[in-house]
This record gives structure tokens, sequence and C-alpha cells, in this order.
């Protein structure tokens, strides 16, 4: 029975807390948040103990494990505190916001297991078409392109202060909205040894420091890649992503997957899990938050530990490098 703690209670965090509250070997003994009517609505939902400093229930509690549901900012720094005292760490993504932060997570994660919850990857129809890739079916990936249109307007920002900010949300439509999408693209492509990005601020010039619109070109060997986000659109669309192979065409989205191959198309529709927050956040919560703790308890290798996410961090961070100069 792993003991957790949720750090921050605010609307990832009931994603978290329902999760760990309905699977078997995990019990949530408390919670924090800087807000202490937050901190105190939350252990009322989910019945565990509130605080308001995370330090003192690291200290007081001594989980196994903690979840970091906080501002992107924070992320490094509170794992590096749970590491320091052999506290396990899952957190949301992303997990840095900079090349500094990556090198100390990765000197924390020596201590302790560091998971994030890169979600979508456990997407039926995204393992679907990862398992065809595997198969050698399809042949061998020629390139891919994915493509995400959501709305983050004023309304949004004003949610939070740390929001639209470099030092505290470290981008915007990349970083936070679409990251999910460039690490499914990631996996299709592999490593890539040429990125190519622009970055603007399209609609909310004024109101936030960050991008709102992200594109790039990704090159793996002779595989290339067309990444493409906005939160300028009027609607939260589902993210689509293609693969081209050399015997045919994978096309994802929303709960499908398309088949296209030697003239014909096979359409595959899966059974989502019920999401667990917002629908454009993906369905994938429960089946990652269960894999890390029964990859704990079998002591295997996470998916999503730091190594998995490696390529995905390394890339954004290099398109943010790249990026933040053309804004």
């Amino acid at each position: 029975m792993f003991k957790v703690c949720v750090i921050g209670c605010g609307g990832i965090a009931q994603v978290h807390g329902a999760a760990l509250t309905n699977m078997e070997g995990v019990t949530l003994a408390a919670c924090c948040d800087i807000v202490p009517e937050r901190a105190q609505a939350y252990a009322e939902k989910f019945h565990c103990t509130p605080y308001t400093d995370y330090e003192t229930l690291l200290d007081k509690e001594q989980p196994d494990a903690v979840h970091l549901c906080t501002p992107h900012y924070l992320h490094t720094e509170m794992a590096e505190k749970a590491a320091e005292r052999g506290i396990h760490v899952f957190t949301e993504k992303p997990p840095v916001i900079s090349w500094d932060e990556w090198e100390r997570l990765q000197k924390a994660g020596e201590k302790v297991r560091i998971g994030v919850c890169v979600q979508n990857r456990y997407n039926p129809n995204n393992e679907k078409a990862m398992a065809i890739l595997a198969s050698g079916e399809m042949g061998s990936v020629k390139g891919a392109r994915a493509c995400v249109f959501w709305d983050r307007g004023k309304y949004y920002y004003a949610s939070g202060d740390w929001r639209g900010k470099w030092a505290t949300e470290g981008g915007g439509a990349l970083i936070n909205q679409s990251v999910h999408t460039l690490d499914l693209l990631l996996l299709f492509l592999g490593k890539p040894d040429i990125v190519s990005c622009h970055m603007a601020n399209r609609r909310l010039q004024g109101i936030i420091e960050v991008e709102d619109t992200v594109e790039a070109y990704l090159q793996s060997g002779e595989k290339r890649g067309i990444f493409f986000a906005t939160n300028a659109y009027a609607g939260n669309a589902p993210v689509m992503i293609e693969i081209v192979t050399e015997k045919g065409t994978l096309h994802l989205e929303d709960d499908w997957l398309d088949i296209k191959k030697e003239g014909k198309t096979e359409h595959l529709t899966f059974e989502m899990p019920t999401p667990m927050g917002k629908g454009y956040w993906g369905s994938g919560h429960f089946a990652c938050i269960q894999d890390y703790y029964r990859c704990m308890e079998q002591g295997i290798p996470f998916r999503n530990d730091l190594q998995g996410l490696k390529t995905t961090v390394e890339t954004m961070l290099t398109m943010y490098e790249q990026g933040r100069k053309t804004i």
C-alpha cells in the first residue's frame, strides 16, 4: 500500500484525487495548497488531511510519493525537496520550464522515481497506432504531422497570476496545451536531428508574454515532421495526428484511427475511458497514474519516467530557444 499526498488543489488535482481514491494499493493521506479554503475543500472531498505548507506535509506525513499539481515553475523545486527526503514524485506536465531545471530534475531523479503525467500515451487509438508501426506491417515511417486548434482567451489567463508569463508558466500554447501532442508526434518520428521553430502571439498581445501559436519543422533522419498548435481558435477541436509510412497512412483523431493501405481505409473506433476532467485533457489519467504505481510495485521502468520523456523535454526546450526570438 503506497501512502500518497497531493500538492496543489486546483483543477487538475481533482483528476488526481479521483484516480487515487479509486485505485487499489494506494491511499491518499494528505493534500496541500497555499489557499487554506482550497486545501480544506479538497480534504473534505477526498477524505484526507489538509496542509498549507508542502514541506510541513512532507516531514509530518512522510509519504511514499507525492503528486505535484502546482504551477509549472514550482515542479522542479518541489521535486527536489521530495527527493531529498527519499519521497518519489509524480508530476503534472511540464516537468521543467528551462534547461537548468531539466539538469536539476535529472539529478533529483537519481535519488527517487520521478514520473510525469503524459496521459495521452495511454489513449487506446494511440497505443494501437504504436503497435501497428512496431509490427512493421505498414513499413517504415516517412513522416508525420500534428495539429492542435484550441481556445485560450483573457478568461483563461485571468484564472491564475502565474499564467501567460515566461518566468512562471515557461511558455503558452506549446508547454501548456500542446506538449502532449508534441510528445505523441515524437514517439512516431523519433528524436529529431533538425528542429526549426517559429512562435507568435497572434491574439493576446499586451495580455500575455508567451506564445499563443507555434509551428515547427522536425526532421529525424529521413523522417519529416510538421507541428502546428494555436490557442487562438474559436473552440477546442480534437487533436489530429497523421503518420505517413511506406505502405500507407495512419490518421488519429478524437476516439478513432483510420488505417489507409492499398487503396482501402479501415476505420477503427475505440471506447475511450470517461474523461476525469475536461474532455480535451484526454482520458488516460487513471491508466497513467495506475501504471506509475504498478511499475513502482514491480520495480520496473515507467514509460513516462525522465528517460522516457527525454526526447520530448529536450525538443520542447530547443523549440523555445528558437521560438522566443520570433515573438
